[in-house]
């Protein structure tokens, strides 16, 4: 993981992004904080963790003590923040040109338009077991935080992660145009033409969708969306004047099939006039319905006749009903990225201070990026496929000895591990990189 980020040039670009006038210090910041992302890609969950790789140092050489963290995570001000967001692009962009582009995004076994990037946002809560700056109380009546982030699913790369506050709003316009800001600038400029924002019910805010107009009417830019529509008294109006035949179309489950009690239709033109003004020019919305699952708390609305309702809204103009509903549904993959960030440093934020906790969210999202791009890179499918956990396991934490002889150290695996040709093969893959000019 830390060599790849050398090869790609990640490390030298923090390097001088963190270079400051007149400070020597006995460790470069750029590798300090390739270092701890490495670390929480490995599993750490704290600064002390660090130790794990100071303790490899036969093999890494030099790595910063935990007080030296410390004190580089909070040097990490809003500007310097800033010069390290963009030296993510830059490496990002280069990383993209090295696997010919990003991987096609895919739904019910079925490739989306050609060159599109999808962009998932979604936010999570992170729990506070200690009085920290800016934790509060959530919506689901605990106690900490309540990050916004942007995750690019043809890639799982975490883009962008915001730190809010405990109480922070779910549906908060504000925060979410400032996250997708914050991510198209991550996109390489060059796979910016054509993209697709998904969102839960929480984005369902007239002033997102604007932007998200604003943006697709921009020249040379295309900016779907698929956005979760709250089921209203006009939605369900609209629910109710659908004809009980020949509109409802059978929805379709993950792998393409037609799924058994569950089907989509389109409610745009039952919503009333004054409705539908006030929402942006080309804005659909699609109804769903299937029958519940035992157990499933039902509205009164939809006592009345025993099926479950949700409603999205979409800009996107073709397209089958069902692919379209299918598509929406994909952005519940976004559950598996917070789960994995959470294995991955988000889960526990290591200070009291507000400024070092959102350094930290950096540090995750480029453990993120750097596990994307191992996948993206270097490894082969069977360990391409892996959760974090399992890759951790059958790869980042493998025991080997160095040995010395002939003037030559070598890392020996063991012969009898079942993905040790895999290993092998992975680094000869990395080294294989030309390094960043």
């Amino acid at each position: 993981m830390r060599l790849l980020a050398d090869r790609v040039g990640l490390t030298g670009e923090f390097s001088s992004a963190l270079t400051r006038r007149g400070f020597v210090p006995g460790h470069d910041r750029g590798q300090v904080l390739v270092d701890v992302a490495t670390m929480l890609a490995g599993g750490g969950e704290a600064i002390a963790d660090i130790d794990t790789l100071r303790h490899q140092d036969a093999v890494l050489g030099s790595v910063a003590s935990p007080p030296t963290v410390w004190r580089s995570l909070d040097e990490l001000t809003p500007a310097r923040l800033r010069r390290v967001q963009r030296a993510r692009a830059r490496t990002r962009a280069r990383v993209w040109d090295l696997a010919g582009g990003p991987p096609a995004a895919r739904v019910a076994d079925r490739i989306l338009e050609k060159d599109l990037v999808v962009l998932d946002v979604d936010a999570t809560i992170v729990v506070a077991h200690s009085e920290k700056e800016n934790a509060a109380a959530t919506f689901k009546h605990t106690f900490g935080f309540h990050p916004l982030g942007v995750w690019c699913d043809n890639t799982s790369e975490l883009l962008t992660m915001a730190l809010r506050p405990g109480n922070a709003g779910a549906n908060t316009a504000a925060d979410h145009i400032e996250v997708l800001t914050a991510a198209l600038a991550q996109v390489p400029r060059a796979h910016r033409k054509k993209l697709l924002v998904r969102v839960d019910g929480a984005g369902a805010s007239h002033a997102l969708l604007n932007w998200l107009t604003a943006q697709d009417a921009k020249r040379g830019r295309s900016m779907q969306y698929s956005v979760g529509f709250a089921v209203t008294e006009h939605v369900r109006t609209a629910i109710t004047a659908i004809p009980k035949k020949g509109v409802w179309s059978p929805a379709i489950d993950a792998h393409g099939d037609p799924r058994v009690e569950a089907d989509v239709a389109e409610i745009t033109g039952l919503l009333p006039a004054h409705v539908r003004t006030l929402w942006p020019d080309g804005m659909r919305v699609i109804a769903r319905r299937e029958r519940p699952h035992p157990g499933a708390q039902l509205s009164l609305f939809e006592e009345s006749d025993g099926w479950r309702y949700q409603a999205f809204a979409t800009n996107t103009t073709t397209g089958a009903l069902q692919f379209l509903e299918a598509r929406h549904r994909a952005h519940a993959r976004v559950e598996d990225r917070i789960r994995h960030a959470k294995d991955t440093g988000l889960g526990r934020l290591p200070s009291r201070e507000y400024a070092i906790n959102q350094a930290w969210l950096v540090a995750v999202a480029i453990a993120a990026d750097l596990i994307a791009w191992l996948r993206l890179l270097a490894l082969p499918q069977r360990l391409a496929d892996c959760e974090p956990k399992a890759l951790r396991y059958r790869l980042l934490h493998v025991p080997a000895r160095i040995t010395r002889g002939a003037r030559r150290r070598r890392l020996r695996f063991p012969k009898t591990w079942p993905w040790v040709h895999d290993i092998v093969a992975v680094f000869a893959r990395i080294i294989a990189i030309p390094r960043a000019a």
